[in-house]
């Protein structure tokens, strides 16, 4: 029954140890989403909310703290997670830390009992005795062998005391060390929440402006997204009129597709190659708006839709080409800021919103060249790039292809 019963104890303390160790790997992994978070945050307060004398228009202001207010919450909601594991991780801790003072005990009072049987025939003459008693020479050996291995076993019992009673010691650290980190992440939550209770009071403020507005700021939106539409048809007509000079020799002119050199197609290869690994076309940026058709964050009836990603920027700042490749054309037209586009094999990343353009058609460049300065509204003081990825004529989105920072 003694031996069912620590049988079952040693099973439930190794399903502990995997239990631990999974929520272990589950912490570590909320600690980065955590820190990403708090570092975008952080981010968000140095583009947007630095420059308090610029006064912006109510949409845009709203916009931004929409665009917060969703990190935050986020932010609160890994804290809860953490929170949680935690407390899971606690209750393990604890039980672990019970088994292993049940073990200390019950081994300890074995030894003592060892210790007693052993007093009781410490003597040299006793032990002979119960050597010299043996009815032959192979009972004799045995008790010998017998004697060697009972002392061996106290030496080991008492490492093995040793042990469990470090191990006891480091778990008792760990449950300290847990709960404080507990602490500081309810304190941590408690904080957060303060922030966006403010930030929600805000954005009900400016919406509150924005009811008295609301005809105007839809007609805004549409305005916007009539020119970014200008903008994409512009671009996809441009890469039709190169797929199909390209394809001028070929029997099928109607191709979707760029005819490629074997150097082109190299270069194509090695840009899908780099999936999810491309640098950011600024060095520093958040983005404020995603790839395809979404709601728009304050005004819900309205639709809005992007082949691309903004990532807000420091004024004046320089974009850079996220990969090698040749500059495929600069456009620029009426009521709108310069895009330029850049051909990697049968991909074109396209980089819009520009206030100055350093290259030229034809030019080659390398990976991580300036190509450019992002324009910044003077109305809004938002420096803001538009970048687009195409797989020939298809857009893609670009998230998937940049660095997950």
């Amino acid at each position: 029954m003694k031996l069912f019963i620590r049988i079952s104890l040693c099973i439930l303390f190794f399903n502990n140890l995997i239990f631990s160790q999974n929520f272990s790997n589950k912490q570590k992994g909320l600690e980065t989403k955590s820190s990403k978070l708090r570092e975008e945050i952080k981010q968000i307060n140095n583009l947007l909310f630095l420059n308090k004398k610029i006064k912006k228009s109510t949409l845009t202001e709203a916009e931004d703290v929409e665009l917060k207010i969703s990190i935050r919450t986020e932010l609160i909601k890994i804290n809860n997670e953490q929170i949680n594991s935690l407390e899971k991780l606690i209750n393990i801790n604890q039980r672990n830390i019970s088994k292993y003072r049940l073990d200390i005990e019950n081994l300890k009072k074995d030894y003592a009992e060892m210790i007693k049987n052993a007093y009781k025939s410490k003597s040299m003459q006793n032990r002979l005795m119960f050597i010299f008693s043996s009815e032959d020479f192979l009972q004799a050996y045995k008790r010998l062998d017998y004697l060697n291995q009972y002392s061996a076993y106290r030496k080991k019992q008492v490492k093995i005391i040793k042990n469990k009673t470090l191990t006891l010691q480091e778990l008792n650290q760990d449950l300290i060390d847990q709960k404080q980190k507990r602490k500081l992440l309810l304190e941590n939550n408690r904080r957060e929440q303060k922030k966006l209770i403010e930030e929600q009071n805000q954005k009900n403020k400016i919406l509150t402006e924005l009811k008295k507005k609301s005809k105007n700021f839809n007609k805004q939106i549409k305005i916007k997204q009539s020119q970014a539409e200008s903008i994409d048809k512009e671009i996809q007509k441009l890469i039709r009129l190169a797929i199909a000079s390209s394809n001028k020799k070929e029997k099928n002119k109607l191709s979707n597709v760029f005819k490629l050199t074997p150097e082109a197609k190299i270069l194509d290869d090695n840009f899908k190659a780099n999936k999810g690994k491309l640098p950011w076309p600024v060095i520093q940026g958040v983005v404020i708006q995603k790839y395809g058709t979404q709601t728009h964050p304050i005004v819900k009836t309205t639709k809005i839709k992007s082949t691309g990603i903004t990532i807000a920027s420091i004024n004046n700042a320089k974009v850079r080409t996220v990969f090698e490749g040749e500059v495929m054309s600069i456009l620029s037209f009426k009521n709108s800021n310069p895009t330029v586009l850049v051909k990697h094999g049968n991909y074109i990343t396209a980089y819009k919103n520009l206030s100055k353009v350093y290259v030229k058609k034809g030019q080659y460049l390398n990976s991580k060249e300036i190509i450019g300065e992002i324009f910044t509204n003077s109305q809004t003081g938002r420096t803001a790039l538009q970048f687009s990825v195409f797989n020939a004529m298809k857009p893609e989105n670009p998230s998937f292809w940049l660095y997950n920072k």
